[in-house]
């Protein structure tokens, strides 16, 4: 074991870049603001950073919505299809997951469609409404300018999605396609959404207060309820005073407004990305990134001669080789206990760590999750002053929020810091996630277009 040398003070030390005052937040908030105004009015849009496309989503759920509807959700690694019943303040939901095969995640955006539609069918089959003519909400969850209620132009691939053919082509066609070239099965899609929105819709339904939708998982976005007459890009006669925005807050940063905080890991982290110089803010937040935050400090530590007694191991140096579950392990020991901290490094072929090296280890963790924490406090408490509302909850979803032990505290805490005075608000956790939302948001449009009064 040899001695065990506490160099945490020095680490402790170098770890301040990660820590964002109050006044940096207040400054992020600023610029935030100010970016989504930006996205918000007909001159600035197109150049805008933070896109905020309207959703046309302009009913939330009231509770009353009935019926069996399909729901696809598609927004990483895999995809999901579910079936939903929805009867008097209850519904039932059966669901099933599809993985996407890395060959599909970088194929043609055809093969994609063609893979999500047999796999649509072969869970109609399963559920035995294959003959039946069945609504469909579809949650899409990449950047999407949306022209309608059922037409989403794609913008971009993020999250390791680079199918060629489908960028500036409307997603909604790509499917409706895919399920006549099949021809098998009968399939009305009643609407496309994001992540956020689902999450947003889904939380509504037992929350009437629910008006913002996070995710803080692979990616971090968020939407919320604006003033029809901010939404400059609403073509025609705005019917309903409010109207669902998709931030596309994840880009944030990309001119760099945000270079003032980001830090040499952050950097590289974007340098070795799969899109360099896009989705900065995401970089800072979400699970995708966070392990490898987490990894490139230890490996600077340790090349410091800082961690494990100089001596690092070849996992170490592999790039995306520290989970990001790690981060929430390692943070779930309590206090003086390093349990969930030994069995990651061994894991990591560094059973060599002395105790003040896995104090030090979990100290990188923390800085960096409560960076993330705070950044997306930031943005929540933006987009509350923006509304000031007295009372809003937000609705929220994702791994990292999920997951990670004290990120929700961290939120809390640091939003009631950043609020304008009298705004109360709460954080709800999104159940069934964006998943219900899409079969709700086909319930809503449905209601509306094919009179399912």
């Amino acid at each position: 074991m040899g001695m065990d040398i506490n160099n945490l003070p020095l680490i402790r030390e170098e770890c301040e870049i990660l820590h964002m005052t109050d006044k940096q937040l207040k400054e992020i908030m600023s610029r935030l603001h100010n970016d989504l105004v930006k996205g918000l009015s007909r001159d600035t849009h197109p150049t805008a950073i933070v896109k905020c496309w309207l959703t046309y989503i302009q009913d939330l759920p009231n509770g009353k919505e009935r019926g069996k509807f399909l729901a696809l959700d598609l927004g990483g690694t895999n995809f999901r299809v579910l079936i939903i019943n929805l009867g008097e303040n209850h519904f039932d939901m059966q669901s099933k997951i599809y993985a996407i095969p890395s060959h599909i995640m970088t194929g043609t955006g055809v093969a994609l469609f063609d893979h999500i539609a047999e796999c649509l069918a072969n869970f109609m089959k399963e559920h035995n409404v294959y003959e039946e003519r069945l609504a469909l909400g579809f949650t899409f969850s990449f950047p999407l300018k949306q022209m309608g209620l059922t037409k989403g132009i794609l913008q971009r691939w993020t999250k390791g999605f680079s199918c060629s053919g489908a960028i500036g082509e409307d997603v909604v066609q790509g499917l409706k396609d895919a399920i006549a070239r099949r021809g098998d099965v009968q399939i009305d899609i009643c609407a496309i959404l994001n992540d956020t929105t689902g999450t947003l819709m889904s939380c509504a339904w037992k929350n009437h207060n629910c008006k913002i939708g996070l995710i803080v998982g692979t990616g971090s976005n968020a939407c919320y309820v604006e003033k029809t007459e901010n939404c400059e890009l609403f073509e025609g006669e705005p019917t309903k005073p409010a109207m669902l925005i998709n931030t596309e807050w994840g880009a944030f940063g990309d001119d760099g407004a945000l270079d003032f905080v980001r830090t040499e890991f952050d950097r590289e982290v974007d340098s070795n990305s799969i899109n360099p110089g896009k989705q900065i803010q995401e970089k800072m937040i979400s699970g995708m990134y966070m392990g490898e935050l987490v990894r490139l400090a230890l490996v600077k530590f340790t090349t410091m001669g800082l961690l494990f007694g100089g001596r690092g191991s070849d996992l170490l140096f592999q790039r995306n080789s520290f989970y990001t579950k790690y981060v929430s392990e390692i943070e779930s020991d309590k206090p003086g206990d390093y349990t969930s901290c030994m069995d990651v490094l061994e894991e990591l072929g560094l059973s060599h760590a002395t105790e003040s090296d896995m104090a030090a280890v979990r100290h990188v963790c923390e800085c960096v999750s409560r960076r993330a924490a705070h950044l997306v406090s930031a943005g929540i408490a933006t987009l509350l002053n923006k509304m000031n509302e007295p009372k809003v909850t937000v609705g929220i979803d994702g791994s990292v929020y999920r997951f990670h032990p004290h990120f929700h505290t961290l939120m809390c805490e640091k939003i009631a810091q950043l609020v304008r005075p009298g705004i109360t608000f709460d954080l709800m956790l999104s159940e069934d996630g964006s998943g219900r939302g899409a079969a709700l948001v086909a319930a809503v449009a449905c209601r509306e277009t094919l009179g399912f009064a």
